[in-house]
């Protein structure tokens, strides 16, 4: 299979492209210029996750991850904090604001005791929130400077392949059954 200048197949743009039609002129869509290889590995990283998230049973969710000393939750709950905070960044820069630092982060911990239900609904609230931002985002507002939760400037296009190594990686820590050789090769090491 054909790779073009962006990194997608043929397969991946005509895809693109019947989405594009069947959802009409109402929808919106990513820049033309935002990064759709990192993108792409991304959301697909995001669906994997949701897949093995699935998988495992509400009891399940607090037994031991691949990650010595923490629970899948606290898997869960890192992962989920790692795209709000991303999605938050994305906002501040649409607002034409620095992101606020706050003094004190949420607790993992904490946060990992939530219930089953909850920590499911945030994972899920905190992927689709990061990717309207990534929608929203203009041509120019990709390569504009912005600051992350932690102090670190970067820019906008470099977060997706940012949040496909951690997405990918959260897949393998939660300890269930995730293979190395399922995470694209571009990917691992």
């Amino acid at each position: 299979m054909s790779q073009t200048s962006s990194g997608l197949t043929e397969t991946d743009l005509a895809a693109r492209e019947a989405l594009k039609a069947r959802l009409g002129k109402g929808a919106r869509f990513d820049a033309p210029n935002a990064p759709a290889e990192e993108l792409l590995l991304a959301r697909r990283g995001t669906a994997y996750f949701a897949r093995k998230l699935m998988e495992l049973s509400d009891e399940a969710l607090y037994a031991p991850s691949a990650l010595e000393g923490l629970s899948r939750a606290h898997v869960l709950v890192r992962v989920s904090y790692e795209a709000r905070y991303q999605a938050l960044a994305l906002e501040a820069l649409d607002k034409g604001k620095q992101l606020e630092l706050p003094e004190k982060l949420p607790s993992l911990d904490l946060a990992a005791t939530l219930p089953a239900r909850a920590l499911r609904h945030l994972f899920q609230h905190s992927e689709v929130h990061l990717n309207v931002c990534w929608r929203d985002l203009s041509e120019a507002q990709w390569d504009m400077g912005i600051t992350l939760i932690d102090g670190a400037k970067t820019t906008p296009r470099a977060l997706p392949l940012l949040r496909a190594k951690g997405i990918w990686q959260a897949a393998l820590d939660l300890g269930n059954g995730a293979r190395v050789a399922d995470v694209p090769v571009n990917l691992r090491g």
